[in-house]
């Protein structure tokens, strides 16, 4: 048996560079100063040079999929980029008088203070998301729960219950299989149309309904026959440590963050 298929957020192989070694809160601190530090930035230059840093560390601490490197170099480039020219056609001419103009299609003018600021929308929200990728595309829900209950003293039937509804979706994912193959088989539902579909959904809803009452009906019983929720503390089977390179990584993204907004961020607001 897979370890997909224990754990579905387990991976078929394990990664060993760089992030994928770092406990997940670290991966989530690292970078929060600077993207909420994004939302107030007026320029172009700090988002692009967050760009950058995100791409670096991305770059040397994951092993890139196909799936991830279209992601990062096709469509999150392109994406900002149209939400740029975007927001350039809908600011507000008063806003950037004096601007050199650009085009001009009748009685529409973009000018070059428009499209600058249009810009640099779109690279900070291309900034913010790559810099939430660092986290993102190495660490999973469990072990973000298990790091918040061992390291920020989440209480644990918290934790835990967030983490057995973790488990819920993909089980869901997999009845819903089960529940469309037996329809077909059946014959059930056929036919097109808007009210088919409407009526093919509903038959999927029930039995999926019936289903998840049961399955948290035994999760329910299997928890309190541990006696879960009895004790203060409990032991941990999958421990998620903070180590010493947990610290040096925060702190080295810190600096260099502090390094760009310092050189780079318009203080002035």
């Amino acid at each position: 048996m897979s370890a997909a298929a224990v754990d579905p957020w387990a991976s078929a192989a394990p990664d060993d560079r760089m992030l994928a070694g770092l406990n997940p809160l670290a991966k989530l601190v690292a970078p929060l100063p600077a993207i909420v530090l994004l939302v107030f930035a007026r320029d172009l230059a700090t988002p692009l040079w967050f760009i950058a840093l995100a791409y670096a560390v991305v770059l040397v601490g994951v092993r890139l999929t196909a799936r991830t490197a279209l992601l990062m170099f096709a469509v999150l480039p392109v994406a900002g980029l149209v939400i740029g020219l975007s927001m350039g056609l809908w600011t507000d001419p008063s806003k950037v008088d004096g601007s050199t103009v650009v085009a001009q299609i009748g009685g529409w003018t973009l000018s070059g203070g428009a499209l600058l600021l249009g810009l640099a929308t779109g690279a900070r929200l291309a900034a913010i998301v790559a810099l939430a990728l660092i986290a993102g595309l190495t660490t999973t829900g469990p072990d973000l729960v298990r790091a918040g209950v061992q390291q920020l003293r989440v209480p644990y039937r918290v934790g835990y219950t967030a983490l057995a509804a973790f488990r819920f979706v993909p089980r869901f994912g997999h009845e819903l299989d089960v529940i469309r193959q037996a329809h077909r088989v059946r014959g059930a539902h056929g036919g097109h149309g808007p009210f088919t579909a409407l009526a093919r959904w509903w038959g999927y809803l029930v039995p999926l309904l019936a289903g998840a009452i049961r399955h948290a009906e035994r999760v329910a019983l299997a928890m309190d026959a541990r006696a879960f929720g009895a004790y203060s503390d409990r032991t941990e089977r999958h421990v998620v440590p903070w180590r010493r390179r947990d610290t040096v990584f925060v702190i080295a993204f810190w600096l260099v963050s502090g390094g760009i907004l310092v050189a780079l961020f318009p203080w002035t607001f």
